[in-house]
C-alpha cells in the first residue's frame, strides 16, 4: 500500500509536470542533467500488489519515458560521459544516464531490448553476494513472507510477537514494521540469519527470490558484453555501509570492485551506494569510494545534476524511475529541477 506521502507527494509531481510549471522552473531552478535510477523493468512484476512494486516499471513505460526525453533535447549518456560532461561543461544539450541496481534479471530480457531499440547505454551496479546468493534480497523475501496471509509470529527484540497478514491493509503494516526492524535494529551482517528463521518458521525458503529475480554470473558476463551496458559496483553484501565500522565498509567497497573484476576481466570504475539515503551514505562513505578509486557514486538522493556536481562526483542524485511516479508529467516535473527544491526544502545541489 501507498501511504499518504507517498500519494501526495505524486500528485505534486504529477500536477507540476501537467501544468507546466516546471517548464517555468527550469531556467531557473534546472540542471545540465540527470542520473535516472531503475530496478526492475518487466511487464509481470512476480507481486503486482506487492510492498515492493514501486520497484518496477514496466518496458512500455520505460519505452515512453525515452522517446518523450529525446522530444525534449536529452541526449543519453554512459556513467563515463556523464562524468565527462560534469567536469567540462558544455552549453546546450542536457544528458541522462540510465542506471540500474542489484541486477534483476529482466533487466537484461525486458529493459535492454527498449534501450537496444533507442541506443542508450545503462550502467548496472552488482553487489556480488546478492549475485552469488551469500545474502538475500530480503526486502523481496520479507514481501512474499507476508503475503502468504496466514498470522505471522517473530521474535523481536522486544519478545515474541504476533502479526495479522489477512489484509492488504494488516499486510503492509507487518511489512513496514518488519522492514524498519531489520534495517534499524538488526545488525547487517545478521539480517539473513534473522529472515532466515522467520521464514523457517512459516515454510518460505529464503532465497528464492534472489534466484528467481536476480541475474547469475553468466548472464551478467553475456550483458557486460553488450556495448550499450557497463557494469558498476554496489558493494559485495548489499549492506547499509554507514552502519558498519570503517574497516568493514572499506572492505564492502574495495572487495566489490575485486571479485566484479575476477568475473569480468575489468574493474568496476562506477558505484553506487547501497539504500542511498541519508541513514546509509555520509561524507565517510563518500570519502572511501574516492579512496577506493571509483570515479564516481551515486546515492537514491532525490536530484538533478548541476555544473557544481564535478566537485561532488561520489555524492551524485538520482531521479528514481519506479511505479509511484511511471507517469510522463511527474518526470517532466522531475527533470525540471522543480521536485528537487521541495524534495530538499530548498536546496538546488543535492549531495549528501
Amino acid at each position: 500500500m501507498f501511504d499518504a506521502a507517498d500519494i501526495a507527494q505524486r500528485l505534486a509531481f504529477r500536477l507540476i509536470g501537467s501544468c507546466g510549471l516546471g517548464t517555468i522552473a527550469k531556467p531557473l531552478v534546472g540542471g545540465v542533467g540527470g542520473i535516472l535510477m531503475l530496478h526492475r523493468v518487466t511487464a509481470e512484476p512476480a507481486l503486482p500488489d506487492g510492498a515492493n512494486r514501486h520497484l518496477s516499471i514496466t518496458p512500455q513505460y520505460l519505452d515512453a519515458l525515452i522517446r518523450d526525453m529525446k522530444r525534449m533535447g536529452y541526449r543519453f549518456v554512459s556513467m563515463d560521459e556523464a562524468v565527462a560532461r560534469l567536469r567540462s561543461p558544455r552549453d546546450g544539450e542536457p544528458f541522462a544516464a540510465v542506471t540500474a541496481d542489484d541486477a534483476y534479471r529482466d533487466n537484461l530480457l525486458e529493459a535492454l531490448p527498449v534501450l537496444e531499440q533507442h541506443q542508450v547505454p545503462m550502467t548496472i551496479y552488482v553487489a556480488p553476494g546478492l549475485t552469488t546468493g551469500d545474502v538475500d534480497l530480503w526486502w523481496e523475501s520479507l514481501d512474499e513472507l507476508v503475503r502468504l496471509g496466514k498470522p505471522l509470529t517473530v521474535s523481536l527484540a522486544g519478545g515474541s510477537v504476533t502479526f495479522d497478514c489477512s489484509t492488504p491493509s494488516a499486510r503492509a503494516t507487518a511489512f513496514a514494521r518488519l522492514s524498519a526492524y531489520l534495517t534499524n535494529e538488526v545488525p547487517e551482517e545478521e539480517q539473513r540469519q534473522v529472515l532466515e528463521g522467520w521464514a523457517t518458521s512459516a515454510g518460505v525458503d529464503v532465497g528464492s527470490a534472489s534466484r528467481m529475480l536476480l541475474m547469475d554470473w553468466d548472464e551478467i558476463r553475456r550483458i557486460a558484453r553488450h556495448p550499450l551496458v557497463s557494469i558498476g559496483a554496489h558493494s559485495v553484501h548489499h549492506y547499509n555501509l554507514k552502519r558498519l565500522d570503517h574497516e568493514a565498509a572499506l572492505r564492502e567497497m574495495f572487495r566489490s570492485r575485486g571479485l566484479i573484476e575476477a568475473e569480468l576481466g575489468h574493474a568496476p570504475r562506477h558505484f553506487a551506494y547501497p539504500y542511498g539515503y541519508a541513514e546509509a551514505v555520509g561524507h565517510r562513505e563518500t570519502e572511501m569510494a574516492a579512496e577506493v578509486g571509483y570515479v564516481s557514486a551515486v546515492t537514491t538522493r532525490h536530484g538533478v545534476l548541476r555544473p557544481e556536481h564535478a566537485d561532488h562526483l561520489h555524492a551524485l542524485p538520482r531521479l528514481s524511475v519506479n511505479g509511484r511516479h511511471q507517469n510522463l508529467a511527474a518526470m517532466r516535473a522531475m527533470l525540471s529541477g522543480a521536485t528537487t527544491i521541495i524534495a530538499n526544502r530548498g536546496k538546488r545541489l543535492v549531495t549528501i
